[in-house]
């Protein structure tokens, strides 16, 4: 990959902060956008802006077929069997929060849904509230302290009461790219359904939907290089075509009456009001530029300098790191003894240089390794060997400092 070439496509990377050069490790919590994303965004509200499907004029018809297209090109970009399993949402969360609405009449008291311990809040809250209203019980697949999880133990907690299995594809915190395409056989076997959070999955592996098996896959397009405010839920079509409308309204239905009101076709059926069609224009660029420079191109160029920030960080006094699985993306998440994360991130962007820090929305997973947070350094396709030798000297310089 031609790395200074890829940057030029960036151009929010070019400034400086605090008189230093950006360095921007802050990907897991946004990914900074290219140029031909932003030239589309605009070049849809230059001339092609009309609120889409229903219009019979010529900039309404020209925006429903961009916007239709789009959806074409994320169905294949997954690999969905039918354009009509792609719902268009804000992102990971509305679609999981969609997902636990419709499957709302189908738990009953008594019923379990199964998640796992790294779950972002997104994928843990809308299950706890579910199983809290309708008197179920929400079970959680232990994580082991290397970040990963076991799949023989998985198997013991699909009982027949469990009616939901939902899990990350690769942890937020850890990095730990999960075994999704097993984890779904095995769930399977037992008759469960599967949701999987890509949020994280779809930035750093290759998403095939079919492949994997998935009953659902969520995630949001500002996570691989797209607009924030869009986003999809994938599902099967048998799925979706008996599950009822998520929100009421505009678009979503087929015939209203004053006595009864029918809904319309999938996808349909679940985007009730007036769409982000430039997000989704955004997504489709997005994801056009990632599959121009190639998805393995990215993915060795992001582990390399995973294993390279790796090693800087670990030779600094100190240094914790969390998530040691063998499989995992381009995420560091680490705490130095005697140094509070918030210090240190803050002292980092004085350098110039954005980390996150916190509990990343994963406090019961800080609970479970007995911290209040780390600071999390994360990799895109933009960066480089050179800012992680910035970022390592200037860790431990905030290190000094603070000791």
């Amino acid at each position: 990959m031609d790395i200074e070439h890829i940057r030029k496509d960036f151009p929010i990377l070019n400034q400086q902060v605090n008189g230093k050069p950006l360095v921007y490790f802050d990907n897991a919590a946004t990914t900074q956008k290219p140029l031909p994303v932003i030239q589309r965004i605009t070049d849809y509200y230059l001339h092609e802006n009309s609120n889409v499907h229903r219009g019979v004029h010529h900039l309404s018809l020209v925006a429903t077929e961009a916007y239709e297209k789009a959806r074409s090109f994320v169905a294949n970009y997954i690999n969905a069997e039918d354009s009509k399993e792609i719902i268009f949402t804000r992102g990971t969360t509305e679609s999981v929060n969609l997902l636990a609405t419709v499957l709302s009449p189908w738990i009953q008291a008594g019923d379990e849904i199964v998640i796992s311990g790294m779950e972002h809040h997104s994928n843990l809250v809308p299950w706890q509230q579910l199983c809290e209203r309708n008197k179920a019980r929400l079970k959680v697949l232990p994580v082991d302290l290397d970040g990963t999880i076991d799949l023989n133990f998985l198997k013991k907690m699909l009982t027949p009461q469990v009616k939901l299995l939902a899990i990350t594809h690769i942890s937020n915190v850890l990095g730990t790219i999960n075994p999704v395409k097993e984890i779904v056989r095995i769930a399977h076997e037992q008759g469960v359904p599967v949701l999987l959070d890509g949020a994280q999955g779809i930035a750093h592996a290759k998403v095939d939907v079919q492949d994997i098996g998935a009953d659902f896959y969520a995630f949001s397009g500002h996570k691989i290089y797209a607009p924030m405010g869009i986003g999809i839920l994938y599902g099967r079509f048998t799925w979706l075509r008996r599950l009822p409308p998520y929100q009421f309204g505009g678009e979503m239905i087929d015939k209203v009456s004053f006595e009864k009101t029918t809904f319309n076709e999938l996808p349909y059926k679940y985007e009730a009001g007036t769409p982000n069609v430039a997000g989704a224009l955004g997504l489709e660029a997005a994801l056009r530029y990632v599959e121009e420079i190639g998805l393995d191109n990215i993915f060795d160029h992001e582990d390399k300098l995973l294993q390279y920030a790796t090693k800087k960080l670990q030779d600094i006094e100190g240094m914790r790191i969390f998530g040691h699985a063998k499989d995992k993306a381009a995420v560091i998440s680490f705490l130095i003894n005697g140094v509070h994360p918030y210090d240190l991130g803050m002292l980092l962007d004085q350098m110039g240089i954005a980390v996150r820090t916190g509990h990343h929305c994963a406090e019961p997973l800080m609970d479970f390794y007995g911290i209040q947070g780390t600071v999390r350094s994360s990799f895109g396709m933009y960066n480089t060997m050179e800012e992680i030798d910035v970022f390592a000297d200037a860790v431990e310089k905030a290190v000094q400092m603070l000791r």
